[in-house]
């Protein structure tokens, strides 16, 4: 075939282009290698380990250790409580608020 016979090939593909290799390194070059998160324990209900049944509304000294300094309840999530005693936890806070024994929030 000569040159002028040949089917003309679109401009965007050229016939030589190597073909696309797979990547074969997880990381590129010169970058550390991955670093694993530490794995976190899992946090335990501090009143279960206590073995407290119910929460009591008077105990201030314990619902101040799930509230933060401006007066917010903490949550499950940051405590570490069970959903049962995070209910028993917020019912006694309000009541506690309510009674003036906890402050609603701190000046």
């Amino acid at each position: 075939m000569t040159e002028e016979n040949k089917p003309a090939q679109p401009a965007s593909a050229p016939a030589s282009a190597p073909a696309a290799a797979p990547h074969s390194s997880p990381r590129p070059e010169g970058r550390p290698p991955f670093r694993r998160r530490p794995e976190s324990r899992r946090k335990v209900c501090k009143l279960c380990a206590d073995k407290v049944d119910k929460v009591n509304y008077k105990d201030a000294h314990l619902l101040k250790s799930f509230t933060m300094e401006s007066g917010k309840m903490l949550s499950r999530r940051i405590t570490g409580a069970c959903a049962r005693h995070q209910r028993q936890i917020t019912r006694a806070i309000k009541r506690n608020r309510n009674l003036a024994i906890l402050p609603y929030s701190a000046e």
